[in-house]
């Protein structure tokens, strides 16, 4: 009776922690309005779920404040890791609305792959790193993109590395596919790359250009190119950041009269330290200013790579840097990291690791 007594407590109290864990999975990864960003800790991947309690699923693009609500967008990836090729899309570009920056309502598919094996959006392929911005003179919200067709694999033919672009009359789509160009010249392809726009309404396409043709241009340099009035194609404007010599996922910010630059190594997926520029001319010349993170694990630019930086609407000197960390055993467990961006002095910049924090009530250096 004794072991007959124990064995049943202990079969109960099995029980009672298998539903103790499940009630713990499900209110971690249940629906419900959040008040605050939640990055978690250096090592987390924490899930962000939208408003009808699905995962958000919008990788390495942007934050834009359009008809009265942020739009986040961003690469739809594949759930399975980079080698079985889960960093590319059959879907496309997603978007997703928000008026408080942390509960978000999908919007739907922005930019859809295609089923058609003779079209140059045929999946499995790359709109890596969208980003959008939106022309006032044409009154059109222009995408561009790191652009990689079928089968979503970087090389060196035409095709494997480009920049993309896509336009829409309103910000939540469907966008149109304009085509794909190599700024500068053919010789360069493009890897990572993002928009700036300027006070001034000049927009530039910042990017990563790989030159694998011998001669004084080869290897992986950041370029800056200006693009056209309408946003649509590259001029022969453009500048060359010589010390920025294989950097990526670039994020400029312009602050106080200063561009700051900030950048990562390039390491594949894996983490590695942040670095950045600074000038008081979008085309330099640039000053190396060394790693802007402070704090722990610094080293991996808190195991994260940086996305966009955009400011929070009506406090243009507010900003948000956007992160992400990314699962490459499983690319859509990649989780979103926000963190605010801080000057200690009026030409320095500096990021430091939160694991929670309102945008609201956060101390920026205005305030």
């Amino acid at each position: 009776m004794l072991s007959l007594r124990t064995g049943a407590v202990n079969f109960f109290g099995a029980c009672m922690i298998i539903v103790l864990v499940t009630i713990q999975l499900a209110n971690a990864d249940s629906p419900g309005p959040r008040s605050s960003f939640q990055n978690g800790g250096l090592t987390n991947l924490v899930p962000w779920l939208d408003t009808s309690g699905n995962l958000i699923n919008a990788h390495d693009g942007g934050i834009i404040y359009a008809d009265g609500k942020y739009h986040w967008y961003g690469m739809a990836l594949r759930p399975m890791s980079v080698k079985q090729g889960g960093q590319k899309t059959t879907t496309g570009v997603v978007m997703y609305s928000s008026t408080n920056l942390y509960d978000w309502d999908y919007e739907g598919l922005v930019l859809e792959c295609s089923t058609n094996s003779g079209s140059p959006l045929y999946g499995p392929m790359r709109f890596e790193r969208p980003k959008i911005i939106y022309n006032n003179r044409t009154k059109t919200y222009v995408m561009w993109f790191h652009y990689v067709a079928y089968p979503g694999d970087h090389g060196t033919i035409p095709g494997s590395g480009e920049a993309g672009v896509a336009t829409c009359s309103t910000i939540n789509g469907p966008y149109t596919f304009r085509g794909t160009f190599r700024p500068v010249d053919d010789r360069g392809m493009v890897r990572d790359s993002t928009l700036f726009q300027d006070d001034d309404g000049c927009a530039y396409f910042i990017y990563d250009r790989d030159i694998r043709i011998p001669g004084p241009d080869f290897g992986r340099t950041l370029h800056i190119v200006k693009l056209s009035d309408d946003y649509l194609a590259p001029t022969t404007n453009y500048c060359k950041i010589g010390i920025a010599n294989r950097r990526e996922a670039p994020v400029m910010i312009r602050y106080n009269g200063y561009y700051f630059l900030i950048t990562s190594a390039e390491t594949g997926w894996t983490f590695n330290r942040a670095n950045y520029y600074r000038a008081t001319n979008i085309f330099g010349p640039y000053t190396d200013m060394g790693d802007a993170c402070v704090g722990e694990s610094v080293a991996t630019t808190f195991n994260t790579q940086g996305t966009q930086a955009f400011s929070i609407q009506g406090k243009p000197d507010e900003f948000i840097f956007v992160c992400e960390r990314h699962s490459q055993a499983r690319m859509t467990d990649s989780s979103f990291v926000f963190l605010p961006v801080l000057f200690p002095t009026p030409s320095t910049l500096q990021l430091r690791y939160v694991p929670g924090w309102k945008w609201e009530t956060w101390r920026w250096p205005d305030s």
